[in-house]
């Protein structure tokens, strides 16, 4: 055999070598027990919804409804509070703010109203003490909110609300706390929430159709976020990463780090929403297991009904399911046996 007909051989050896690896690579995972999840609770999910798994660099399933596509704008709800945690802490990083900073050094009308002793860091573990989804506080609430035209007027409001328990003494999940906290970030900066969510958190991310920006009321750093599933899923890739989204870095490992730590450990709950009971809080964000040593393994910021997100940090995976129009509160039974099945594929690396 000549030595160019041995050149043509091991050049087809590596490349029918390197085609079997991509084989490999695309067969590892089989969803399809994820997909008979979705398709068997497709209208708790509105019936238009987008489903992405992301590990390695790439997203290793997607599926998406004929009406409602993974680059399909819509509002995150609930899950617009870990972007608004995450945009403080670039604050934090930035040694403009600390998180056991009191509000009231900020913001005076909380000095005013005798709300001096709230910090920061309560405000977004959900532990102000001020009165937060009472029996229809929250319709209310949302009915009030048409009548401010800024953050600003709708925090105010709040400094002047019954204090229905000492700071950092209850847990009590709400709204309240992260668009005081959004509020904090105007003082300091002298600019707009929506501006800053843009600058420091949307555009290093990539995150092209995502904002803050309102369309009938006030800026709302607890639930007013827009966004696609590609988008969030960025945000999601990021915080898997420890703060570095495509070589740079947006949040310190450090930021990461403390806001994936428990902030409500041996505290009384007084209201978790019925799909987060069992989990503890961090900053922004819930967290749903720890490992042997207590280090977060499980994060998830589930805005239901809504958007489903989460980061598995023991199997290095993000997953985020959109959903457009959610029938109702999407029961926690369907989520735990989305993410089970979604964890047959991908083997834990930690105890």
């Amino acid at each position: 055999m000549s030595c160019k007909i041995k050149a043509i051989c091991r050049k087809f050896t590596l490349v029918a070598s390197f085609v079997l690896v991509c084989l490999i690579g695309k067969s590892q995972y089989n969803f399809t027990g994820v997909g008979k999840i979705l398709l068997e609770n497709q209208k708790s999910l509105g019936n238009n919804f987008v489903a992405l798994v992301y590990k390695d660099g790439k997203i290793i399933y997607q599926k998406e409804t004929e009406e409602f596509k993974a680059r399909t704008r819509a509002p995150l709800g609930n899950c617009s509070k870990w972007l608004t945690a995450a945009l403080v802490m670039t604050f934090v990083d930035e040694g403009k703010i600390s998180l056991d900073d009191r509000v009231g050094m900020y913001l005076p009308i909380f000095e005013t109203y005798g709300r001096s002793d709230i910090t920061i860091r309560q405000c977004l573990s959900h532990q102000t003490g001020i009165a937060d989804n009472e029996k229809g506080v929250v319709k209310l609430m949302e009915m009030q909110r048409l009548k401010f035209e800024t953050l600003e007027d709708e925090v105010n409001s709040f400094a002047k609300k019954e204090v229905a328990a000492k700071p950092g003494v209850v847990f009590n999940y709400g709204n309240m706390g992260l668009n005081i906290a959004g509020r904090v970030l105007e003082a300091v900066s002298k600019k707009k929430f929506d501006v800053l969510a843009k600058q420091r958190i949307f555009t290093p991310l990539n995150m092209r159709s995502s904002s803050f920006t309102p369309e009938e009321r006030s800026i709302n750093p607890s639930t007013g976020a827009f966004s696609t599933a590609v988008d969030y899923m960025n945000f999601l890739t990021m915080m898997l990463d420890k703060g570095v989204f495509m070589g740079k870095r947006i949040l310190s490992e450090a930021a990461v780090k403390e806001m994936e730590t428990i902030q409500t450990k041996d505290i009384p709950k007084k209201y978790i929403p019925k799909a987060a009971i069992g989990y503890e809080y961090g900053l922004g964000e819930w967290i749903e297991a720890s490992d042997s040593n207590g280090n977060s393994t499980v994060v998830s910021c589930s805005g239901l009904p809504g958007t489903i997100a989460f980061v598995d940090k023991c199997r290095n995976y993000a997953c985020v399911i959109f959903i457009k129009d959610p029938d109702d509160e999407l029961k926690k039974d369907v989520y735990t046996e989305l993410k089970k099945e979604i964890d047959k594929q991908i083997a834990a690396s930690c105890n």
